[in-house]
């Protein structure tokens, strides 16, 4: 008998027995296999440090995932048939079978026109007045239906990007895409993002709407005050991903998105953005929008890992950052243990410069340290905008810099001190910066 509804089949397997009878017996079954099924999606949604969840660790050891893959209970319908069912039914198996949801036919949505426009829209936001935006908006509709034109047909390729590199806060290598390739990235991205969306867990907080660093700091804040009132020395595991972007494999990554997306013509071009802009099998073009959606997908099965089947019920995430508030230090070796061995099986690896600390020494992280009562900006940004300010003066002095740079930068560093802690580092900062133009 198979009786599907949405995304859930159930299947029994008789080895004998008339047709009749097997549903009649079987409907008793399916019932309490039903309400087990509510216990057990009721475990699965209590607080994650109450208790293990050994059917999601099952799961997962079997490559199968609560929030991506299919989850397969079996249970003998000898251990659940009542006392009336025949004795034939004993070896029969009941497997219920809740199939992964993928979404298909997407492409369409994405080359439509109306797409292309708002896509064209937000690449556009803030980046107007640009060269490269400026000349590609003097033929805007033919540039658009051109786009569209190649994603129709299939041959539309990369362009070449702008390579550069940054050092501040360490050395990364950027490979910015043209402006018509950030076209094509928005259109896609507007269209699958939802999709992941809804999978991802609520403490995650890059590239996300309605999140962010500030909110992560503050829900790590959060995290720490329960945790000094409900346990005596709680710890903190301080982790994150060693070269992130570049150490992606793009096999492990498409296992995840073809969970959720099975139109081929939507993987296609995807798999043509990320081994664009000179990755090939591994590594993520930093610069394009698609990789930081692609990012967050990779490191949500840490996340369901560590929530679902570890229990880990203080856990927050920025990008490749992540902190786990502990109980107790042995409670926090076992997490970062339980972490390791999940981004191993991602092939990724942890940063040598993962520790364990105890919470009351406080947490950087996001830009902020982070303790329980209060929050301080990070000491090494503070020194930077010292220098900052310092070379700003000079630079004013000499006419290198108008009033309006100043009166930006002095706003951003107001930003960000704003949420923490730094009064006096601020006035002592900004009060030794006398912009004076000079003759």
């Amino acid at each position: 008998m198979n009786i599907q509804g949405g995304c859930l089949s159930t299947r029994v397997l008789p080895d004998r027995g008339r047709q009749l009878e097997q549903r009649r017996e079987c409907g008793a079954v399916e019932r309490q296999l039903q309400q087990r099924g509510v216990e057990l999606e009721h475990e699965h949604r209590c607080a994650p440090g109450e208790r293990q969840r050994p059917e999601a660790r099952r799961l997962r050891a079997a490559g199968q995932c609560l929030s991506f893959g299919a989850s397969v209970l079996t249970y003998p319908v000898k251990d659940q048939q009542t006392a009336a069912a025949s004795s034939r039914a004993r070896k029969w198996l009941l497997v219920i079978i809740q199939m992964p949801i993928t979404h298909s036919d997407l492409f369409a949505r994405i080359i439509d026109f109306d797409n292309l426009w708002s896509a064209y829209l937000a690449a556009r936001k803030g980046k107007r007045y640009r060269r490269e935006v400026a000349e590609f908006g003097v033929n805007l509709e033919e540039n658009l239906i051109n786009i569209h034109n190649h994603l129709v047909w299939g041959s539309w390729e990369p362009g070449r990007p702008r390579s550069f590199t940054v050092f501040e806060p360490k050395r990364r290598d950027i490979q910015a895409p043209p402006f018509a390739d950030r076209i094509v990235h928005h259109a896609l991205v507007r269209v699958v993002e939802p999709l992941f969306e809804r999978r991802f867990i609520h403490h995650s907080y890059a590239c996300r709407t309605g999140k962010g660093a500030q909110r992560a700091v503050w829900a790590l804040q959060r995290m720490l005050r329960t945790a000094h009132r409900n346990w005596q020395a709680p710890y903190v595991v301080k982790a994150d991903i060693k070269s992130y972007f570049a150490s992606i494999r793009h096999d492990v990554l498409f296992t995840a998105i073809e969970r959720v997306v099975s139109c081929k013509d939507t993987l296609d071009l995807w798999k043509r953005i990320t081994a664009g802009y000179g990755h090939d099998g591994v590594g993520l073009p930093v610069g394009a929008l698609t990789s930081q959606l692609a990012a967050n997908v990779m490191l949500d099965q840490l996340d369901h890992a560590m929530t679902d089947c570890e229990g880990v019920g203080r856990y927050v995430r920025y990008m490749d950052d992540f902190i786990i508030v502990a109980p107790d230090k042995a409670a926090a070796w076992r997490a970062l243990n339980a972490a390791a061995d999940t981004v191993a099986g991602l092939g990724l690896a942890l940063n040598p410069k993962t520790k364990i600390i105890p919470a009351k020494c406080g947490v950087d992280f996001c830009g902020y340290r982070t303790w329980a009562t209060h929050i301080l900006p990070r000491k090494r940004n503070m020194r930077k905008a010292r220098r900052m300010f310092r070379r700003m003066v000079r630079q004013y002095a000499a006419g290198q810099i108008p009033l309006q740079y100043v009166q930006q930068r002095v706003a951003s560093f107001l930003a960000y001190t704003k949420h923490c802690s730094a009064d006096l580092s601020v006035r002592s900062i900004l009060g030794d910066a006398v912009f004076i133009k000079g003759e």
